[in-house]
């Protein structure tokens, strides 16, 4: 079995290289499975139910969001609409939204979570450990493998994310930096594992916005407005091989133009 793993969608360049490359990707790779970040995809920052939907429609089996989660208006009356879209797990659970999916290809089910980190990120949530073992235990026998998200900013509480899920989940892969890692793995326990998975969008820019408002901001502290950039487009995504018990096999980061 194979699982694809897309990082960060930004905007509309991450969109349309995403529509372009998935349906190819799962015809010459033999992608089983196909989950994407799309927290960014509404002009670099959230989703919509129309981008959600033209997503799933060309090859995306699921989307998982992150702290942007909300940025888009209306979106919080929308979410529950869709089967194949979850929300951070560790959001107070008066939050709208699924907690968790589960995926079944060819008689393989793939429970697929995401967890908000705690340092130096803004939303207050719970323990991202705690949430995700909670959900591991309440779908214990409904699931053959599982993808444990952690989006988060520090590398040492992604690291600590993959050793406790060692053997016990299929992979442990990284987002929201939207610069991506080179510790692509296998743990002790065949548990695959990468710290970020990298940005899907234009790569001449600062993590998918154009370059000199940015500099600006940095140089003078004053606001500036950070418009997302076009230029170098890529779909960042990490592929992992894994067997019929959900122990994975063979990890591969890939970095792809149109």
């Amino acid at each position: 079995m194979k699982l694809l793993f897309i990082g960060d969608i930004v905007g509309r360049p991450g969109r349309d290289i995403v529509c372009a490359l998935v349906p190819r990707l799962r015809e010459e790779r033999g992608i089983d499975f196909v989950i994407a970040n799309g927290e960014n995809a509404a002009a670099g920052s959230g989703i919509t139910a129309t981008i959600a939907r033209t997503l799933l429609e060309h090859g995306v089996d699921a989307i998982t969001l992150g702290d942007h989660v909300w940025d888009q208006k209306g979106w919080e009356n929308e979410i529950g609409d869709f089967d194949r879209v979850c929300r951070p797990a560790n959001y107070p659970a008066t939050c709208p939204g699924r907690t968790h999916l589960i995926l079944e290809r060819n008689g393989f089910r793939l429970l697929v979570l995401t967890v908000l980190g705690r340092n130096f990120m803004g939303p207050k949530v719970d323990c991202p450990f705690e949430t995700a073992d909670r959900l591991l235990a309440e779908n214990q026998g409904k699931f053959d493998g599982a993808l444990v998200e952690i989006h988060a900013e520090a590398t040492s509480e992604k690291q600590a994310m993959g050793w406790h899920f060692d053997g016990r989940v299929t992979a442990v892969l990284g987002t929201h930096t939207h610069v991506a890692t080179a510790d692509g793995s296998l743990l002790n326990h065949q548990t695959a594992f990468q710290c970020d998975v990298g940005m899907t969008g234009p790569h001449a820019s600062v993590l998918g916005r154009e370059i000199e408002p940015v500099i600006a901001r940095f140089r003078s502290g004053m606001p500036r407005r950070f418009d997302v950039a076009t230029g170098d487009v890529r779909l960042s995504a990490t592929q992992v091989d894994f067997n019929a018990a959900g122990r994975a096999e063979r990890i591969e980061w890939l970095s792809l133009t149109a």
